[in-house]
C-alpha cells in the first residue's frame, strides 16, 4: 500500500485554495476554516491507497473509503461519523445489521449517478435489480486515480467513464472529493464535472438522481420491509420537515436520530453555482437522501422532460455538495451557518481574520 500523508508546504496557510475540477475553478476556504466560522482548526486528514480503494482517516480514526473497483459506480463507505458511528446503511455491502431493510440495492451508502443518461438508466443499475433493464451492466468505470494525499484536507481526485452494457462510452466525469473535520463533525466536500466529449449528453426529466446518500436505520423516519429502530427527523432550508420535505426546493436537507445514545445527523448542501439551485431533493422518509436539479416532472408536476438538460458535444457541467456529518439536529450544529460559509466563495467573504465566529 502506498501512504499519502501531510504535504510539506501549503498546508498550515490561512490563505483560501483554489478548487479545480475539469474547466471550473471554485474559490472556496479550507473545510476547517468552513467549519469553526473560520477559525483555523487543525485536523490530521491521511489517506491510504489500497485495492480498488483509498482509505481516508481523520485525527487517526477511521471515517470513510473511496472504493472503486466492485460496484457499479464510485461509492463511499463506510461513512463513519464522530465518535465512529456509522452514518449510512451497511446493506448491501455488508449483511446482518441488525434492523437494516433490504430494499433499494442500489443504494450503497454515497454516491453519484443518474437514472437518464441519454436515455440510459445508470441510477438502478446493479445486478440484483428487479427489472432486467436494470441488471444489465451500465456502468461508472475509474480510468485514473489522478490525486490522493492528506494533510490539513484529504483529497482524492480521479477520472471515470460512462459506460453502456454494450461497451459503449456515453460520456467522462473528473471528481474532486476533499475530506475534514473537528472533534464533533466529519465533511464531505464532492465536486463532479460531466464532460460531453463523446457528443451531447442529456440528463434527463426523472426523480432517479443524482448525488445520493442512504442513511442508517436510526434516522429513518419511518420502517420500511421489516426494518426497526426508526426515530429520525428531516429538516430542509426552507423549514419542510420530515416527508414533507421530498420534492421541495431547498439550498440543504439534514437528517438526524438517536444512535448508541446520543443524536446524531448527517445533512447534504447544494452549492449556489449548480444548475437550478437550489435544487430540488429526493428526500424519502425511509432514508434516501439525493439532490437532483433534473427531476422537476416528478418533483414539482412540470410537464415531461421540463426537467432535461443536454450538455453540448464539448461542454461540460459542474455539481458540487457537502456533506456535513455530525453531533446534534440540524439547528444545534448550525447546518444554515455551515451553509452561508461554504456558500461564499473566500475572495468575496474576506480575510479569514475578519470573520467572526457564529
Amino acid at each position: 500500500m502506498r501512504f499519502w500523508g501531510r504535504r510539506a508546504t501549503g498546508l498550515r496557510s490561512r490563505r483560501p485554495e483554489a478548487v479545480a475540477v475539469g474547466v471550473a475553478v471554485l474559490r472556496a476556504w479550507p473545510l476547517t476554516a468552513v467549519l469553526a466560522g473560520m477559525a483555523q482548526v487543525q485536523a490530521d486528514v491521511a489517506v491510504e491507497h489500497g485495492d480498488g480503494r483509498v482509505a481516508v482517516s481523520v485525527d487517526g480514526k477511521p471515517f470513510t473509503s473511496y472504493i472503486f473497483a466492485g460496484h457499479r459506480k464510485p461509492i463511499l463507505f463506510p461513512a463513519l461519523g464522530p465518535g465512529g458511528v456509522a452514518m449510512t446503511r451497511s446493506w448491501p455491502m455488508v449483511a446482518g445489521v441488525a434492523g437494516e431493510p433490504h430494499d433499494h440495492p442500489h443504494h450503497e451508502s454515497i454516491w453519484f449517478t443518474h437514472g437518464l443518461v441519454n436515455g440510459i438508466d445508470f441510477w438502478a443499475s446493479h445486478p440484483t435489480a428487479g427489472k432486467p433493464e436494470r441488471r444489465a451492466n451500465n456502468r461508472i468505470e475509474q480510468v485514473e486515480l489522478t490525486r490522493a494525499e492528506g494533510g490539513r484536507e484529504g483529497v482524492i481526485e480521479t477520472q471515470n467513464r460512462w459506460v453502456k452494457a454494450d461497451d459503449t462510452v456515453v460520456c467522462t466525469d473528473t471528481r474532486r472529493l476533499m475530506f475534514g473535520g473537528d472533534a464533533t463533525t466529519r465533511t464531505i466536500d464532492y465536486t463532479i464535472t460531466i464532460h460531453a466529449d463523446h457528443g451531447p449528453v442529456t440528463f434527463g426529466d426523472t426523480k432517479e438522481g443524482a448525488m445520493g446518500l442512504r442513511v442508517p436505520v436510526q434516522l429513518q423516519i419511518k420502517e420500511i420491509e421489516g426494518s426497526k429502530c426508526a426515530a429520525g427527523h428531516c429538516l430542509n432550508s426552507e423549514g419542510h420537515r420530515d416527508a414533507d420535505a421530498w420534492g421541495k426546493a431547498a439550498r440543504w436537507v439534514a437528517y438526524w436520530g438517536p444512535i448508541e445514545g446520543k443524536t446524531m445527523g448527517v445533512a447534504m448542501l447544494d452549492h449556489p453555482t449548480n444548475l437550478r439551485h437550489p435544487t430540488h431533493w429526493h428526500a424519502r422518509d425511509y432514508g434516501l437522501v439525493a439532490a437532483n436539479p433534473f427531476g422537476l416532472h416528478d418533483f414539482i408536476g412540470a410537464p415531461k422532460g421540463s426537467g432535461d438538460y443536454t450538455i453540448p458535444a464539448g461542454g461540460s457541467l459542474t455539481l458540487r455538495y457537502l456533506l456535513v456529518f455530525h453531533e446534534g439536529d440540524a439547528e444545534s450544529a448550525g447546518i444554515d451557518g455551515i451553509w452561508k460559509r461554504w456558500a461564499t466563495p473566500a475572495d468575496v467573504a474576506g480575510p479569514v481574520e475578519a470573520q467572526a465566529a457564529p
